[in-house]
C-alpha cells in the first residue's frame, strides 16, 4: 500500500503539471490513454482477454462516466490546490462510500460509524476554511466533487466485482475514460508539447504500477489494516509541494486533514471499508 501511494503522488504531481498547460478533459484522455497501452501487454500475459466482452455494458458505462467526472474535477482543483489540500479534502472518500453503502447497498452502518462520517464532513469544513473564502473557492468544490465520484463509482465497483473479473473492469474503465475524455476535449485539445514527453511516461508507469501495487495490497492484507497506509499520502503531498512549489499547508488545512483522518481510519477499522475504483 506504500507503494501505491507513492506511485499514486507522483501520477496526481504529473496530473498537476499538466493540467497548466492542457484543458482538464485532455488531462483525463491523457491519463487513461498512457496506461493503456501497458494494462493491454499485462492482460496479453496473463491472457485476461479472454470473455472480455462478456460484461454487463450499462454498469460498466456508468461507472466510466463516474471515472471521467471523477479525474476531470480533480484535475481541475489540482490548477488550485496544492496536492495537500486536494488530498486533505479528497480523504473524506471513505466516509462518504460508507454512507453510500448503506444507501445503495442497504447495509448496516452503526451509531458510531455515522458519527465518524459526520466528523469527517467537519474536517472537510475545517479545509475549506470556516470563515466561508475557502468554502466559495472552485478548486475545494471540484475536489469535493471528485471525492464523490470517486466514493459511488467504488459502490459500483463492488457490484460489478461480483460478475467481472479486475483485468475486465480496469480495461473497459480506462478505455471508455479515454474515448470519453477525447470526445470532450476534441475541440479544446492543445498540441503536445515536446518537454511533457517524460511527465506522460512518468503519468503512465505510476498510474499502472500504482493499480498494480494497490491490487495486491487489498488482496494480500485486511482492508482494516492496509486502507490507513492510504492517508500516507498527506505526507507525499507535503513534500512534493514544498520540492517543486515551494508552498507548505496552513493550520487549518493540518487541522481538518487530521480530522477527517481519524474519522476514516475509524470506520476502516470498523467495517474494513475497501474502495475498488481507480486514483486520481
Amino acid at each position: 500500500m506504500l507503494v501505491a501511494v507513492t506511485m499514486f503522488s507522483f501520477m496526481d504531481t504529473a496530473m498537476k503539471l499538466l493540467s497548466a498547460h492542457y484543458p482538464v478533459t485532455q488531462v483525463t484522455a491523457l491519463r487513461a490513454l498512457s496506461s493503456l497501452p501497458l494494462l493491454c501487454g499485462y492482460m496479453l500475459y496473463r491472457g485476461a482477454f479472454r470473455g472480455i466482452l462478456r460484461i454487463r455494458w450499462p454498469v460498466h458505462l456508468f461507472r466510466s462516466l463516474l471515472g471521467i467526472a471523477m479525474l476531470t474535477s480533480f484535475a481541475f482543483g489540482l490548477k488550485a490546490l496544492s496536492l495537500a489540500e486536494a488530498y486533505s479534502i479528497f480523504f473524506i472518500a471513505p466516509s462518504l462510500i460508507t454512507a453510500l453503502s448503506v444507501l445503495v447497498l442497504k447495509e448496516k452502518v452503526g451509531v458510531g460509524q455515522w458519527v465518524a462520517i459526520v466528523v469527517g464532513l467537519i474536517g472537510v469544513l475545517v479545509v475549506l476554511r470556516p470563515e466561508g473564502t475557502g468554502f466559495l473557492s472552485l478548486g475545494g468544490l471540484a475536489i469535493l466533487g471528485a471525492a464523490c465520484c470517486y466514493a459511488l463509482a467504488a459502490i459500483v465497483s463492488r457490484v460489478l466485482a461480483r460478475t467481472d473479473s479486475n483485468e475486465s473492469m480496469m480495461f473497459w474503465y480506462l478505455l471508455l475514460m479515454a474515448g470519453g475524455g477525447v470526445a470532450m476535449s476534441a475541440r479544446i485539445r492543445v498540441p503536445l508539447r515536446a518537454e511533457d514527453v517524460w511527465v506522460l511516461l512518468a503519468l503512465a508507469l505510476t498510474g499502472f504500477f500504482g493499480q498494480l501495487a494497490i491490487t495486491r495490497a487489498f488482496s494480500a492484507g485486511k482492508a482494516s489494516v492496509v486502507a490507513p497506509f492510504e492517508y500516507s499520502a498527506l505526507a507525499w503531498g507535503v513534500a512534493i509541494d514544498w520540492l517543486l512549489w515551494q508552498t507548505l499547508p496552513d493550520g487549518y488545512t493540518l487541522l481538518g486533514a487530521g480530522i477527517i483522518i481519524a474519522s476514516g481510519v475509524y470506520l476502516v477499522r470498523r467495517e474494513s471499508v475497501h474502495a475498488e475504483a481507480e486514483h486520481p
